[in-house]
């Protein structure tokens, strides 16, 4: 569906109500309680629902999802994912968006709960304002940092901000005691290096997630003919969505409070 976040929950329903699969770009509501709401009413119904988390359909973190599960890394010790937007999308977006954990992050929670198959226990977040006076006007923050805990004890480190000059960047290192494997360390990776001799990266910078991530959108929607055809079952759940909402919930609340939060806290809330 394309439709704003407001309506995504009614339209759900009623594609299930009418036995319709349905693809719905995240998230699932605009708040977490709605979510589960919509969870608990399309619970058993037997209809597909495929919730839109482009970047486990891209090939970069597709192959690292391998390289874990295959246990070629060794045991995990430490995940950095980076989201940096080229620009602020305008004040009124960042008004309704829910906020930067909740627009943005989101997506390096769900990819970092995909590509290790492990769940996040633990969160401390941070946040600043440098940029757009609207940003801080909407009580929101341009550029954040948050510390996972995860249910093994791995740490993911997770940084994004509304201002990175240079282009549109998502990456990813995977640390383990056996090797280290990374995401977007590619030509068109928006950084520039400052060492004597280095050419690399070479291309032009990726300036907009359409242009970083076009292959993996193909491959996700290619994957909803898939489960409509009842060929496969749906590669990214509501469930799968909630998820990662609880995980973009505890950030907001640290960052709000300035102290850990614990997923169990913001679930039971």
């Amino acid at each position: 569906m394309a439709a704003a976040t407001d309506a995504h929950p009614a339209l759900i329903l009623a594609g299930v109500e009418a036995g319709v699969p349905v693809f719905c770009e995240k998230p699932v509501a605009r708040t977490m309680s709605e979510g589960v709401e919509v969870l608990k009413s399309v619970q058993g119904s037997g209809v597909p629902i495929q919730i839109g988390y482009n970047r486990r359909f891209d090939t970069g973190f597709v192959n690292a999802r391998a390289a874990v599960l295959s246990g070629e890394l060794g045991k995990l010790h430490t995940v950095r994912s980076t989201t940096l937007d080229p620009a602020p999308p305008p004040a009124a977006y960042i008004a309704a968006s829910g906020g930067i954990f909740r627009d943005c992050s989101v997506h390096d929670f769900d990819i970092i709960r995909w590509v290790t198959g492990r769940e996040v226990t633990e969160v401390y977040a941070v946040g600043g304002n440098r940029g757009a006076d609207f940003i801080k006007e909407a009580g929101d923050a341009d550029t954040t940092g948050a510390i996972l805990t995860l249910d093994d004890g791995t740490i993911a480190v997770v940084s994004n901000s509304r201002h990175n000059a240079r282009g549109y960047d998502v990456r990813m290192e995977i640390h383990g005691f056996t090797d280290s494997i990374a995401v977007g360390l590619e030509d068109k990776l928006p950084l520039r290096s400052v060492e004597p001799g280095v050419t690399f990266p070479a291309g032009t910078p990726h300036d907009f997630f359409m242009d970083r991530f076009t292959e993996a959108y193909r491959a996700e929607l290619t994957a909803f003919t898939e489960v409509v055809a009842s060929t496969r079952p749906s590669p990214c759940t509501i469930e799968d969505a909630l998820e990662a909402g609880w995980i973009a919930d505890a950030c907001t609340l640290s960052l709000h409070e300035h102290r850990p939060v614990t997923i169990e806290e913001v679930r039971q809330a």
